[in-house]
């Protein structure tokens, strides 16, 4: 069984050399060979260039196709698995044709995993985590109040004017600024049509306390199902989010009142030309290291009072090994195929797994990814 690797962007490296060092069958698929030969050349010479047509003809049943590429070539990838009885793996969320592919994933006993990077990823390990700690806990009662956060972010590990820097293209994180959100805070549906419509501030309990800059993105609510909350329980706030450094809101007060006017190609045309300047002016130097925090908390409270609650914390930077983003994003993906490959992975589509054992097995390697992880107990 042969892993078809396509894509050696910079948040794959980590986890395509791990799964080479671990001699693994792996075949390398790069737009550009010679980017592909400077990240894993010492590894191996199987690698290719990328084309859906070279990758059709080289899949094999029982392989696993990863996909590091842009989202939207995820499904065409999964549905070339389809054809030829073989596995797939993204880190990217899952998208509704994605899900469409299930019922015919699992006819063939096939699995498509997906969400198991770093947010998505690493996030719905700790949420899993935490909802069965919870659940076997004195303290779990059906009737109790409940409040979920999930916050993450990718901050310069020393602050910049800008409160933020780029790994790569900023024009993800420009449109990204335009999309809504849907999230409960207290007890209702929250509706927010832009980031710094939502943003509050939250004091990451990592050893040393830190106050950060947050707002929820994406549509929470499909979360719930999948962590294990029940139609009938009692939700006070539920809430996955990015957090982001304090300053950063009026850093980027002007960026977000242009973004307001665009419309239409010219629109386009102009984050385009937003996306270029704000690579130039602050993207990462050689070297530099980046952060990334994490905080998924969970609270349960009887008659106003507090009867449970923890928080899975995680702060990671870069250091010899490469970016902390890098390390976090593709070994877990690493993790997955492995998984998929021991028969660990249910069939069909699905997210970052459940199951406690791989919980467990997936968290102890992100301990050593991290420079901290750990529970708090409040």
């Amino acid at each position: 069984m042969t892993i078809h690797w396509c894509g050696t962007g910079l948040s794959a490296i980590p986890g395509l050399r791990r799964l080479l060092e671990n001699g693994h069958d792996v075949t390398v698929w790069n737009r550009t060979v010679a980017k592909a030969e400077e990240a894993v050349g010492d590894l191996t010479k199987n690698i290719r260039p990328f084309s859906m047509e070279a990758v059709a003809e080289a899949v094999s049943a029982g392989d696993v196709v990863v996909s590091m590429l842009p989202a939207d070539q995820h499904v065409p990838l999964a549905e070339i698995c389809l054809g030829k009885d073989a596995h797939f793996v993204s880190s990217s969320y899952i998208a509704p044709e994605m899900a469409a592919l299930d019922a015919a994933a699992k006819d063939k006993g096939l699995c498509f995993v997906n969400e198991v990077g770093l947010d998505p990823g690493i996030d719905h390990l700790m949420a899993h985590w935490l909802m069965a700690d919870y659940k076997a806990s004195d303290a779990f009662d059906a009737d109790n109040e409940l409040s979920f956060i999930s916050y993450c972010g990718g901050v310069p590990k020393h602050e910049n004017p800008f409160r933020y820097k780029f790994s790569w293209s900023p024009l993800g994180v420009l449109k990204a600024l335009r999309s809504p959100s849907k999230s409960i805070l207290d007890g209702k549906e929250f509706n927010a049509a832009r980031p710094w419509d939502a943003l509050s501030s939250y004091t990451a309990p990592l050893p040393t306390p830190e106050a950060f800059e947050v707002y929820p993105n994406r549509d929470s609510l499909p979360f719930m199902a999948e962590y294990g909350f029940e139609k009938d329980w009692n939700v006070k706030q539920f809430v996955r989010g990015t957090l982001r450094l304090n300053g950063w809101a009026e850093a980027w007060g002007d960026v977000f009142k242009e973004i307001e006017t665009l419309e239409g190609a010219a629109g386009d045309a102009r984050l385009k030309e937003m996306s270029d300047q704000f690579w130039t002016e602050n993207s990462y130097d050689d070297g530099e290291p980046d952060r990334v925090i994490m905080c998924v908390g969970f609270k349960a409270e009887k008659d106003g009072q507090p009867v449970w609650h923890k928080t899975y914390t995680m702060d990671a930077w870069g250091d010899e090994r490469g970016t902390a983003m890098a390390r976090l994003v593709s070994i877990p993906v690493s993790l997955a195929i492995e998984a998929v490959l021991d028969e660990r992975i249910p069939t069909g589509v699905s997210a970052a797994p459940s199951q406690a054992d791989l919980v467990s097995d997936w968290l102890d390697v992100v301990d050593d990814l991290a420079q901290h992880l750990g529970v708090v107990t409040h």
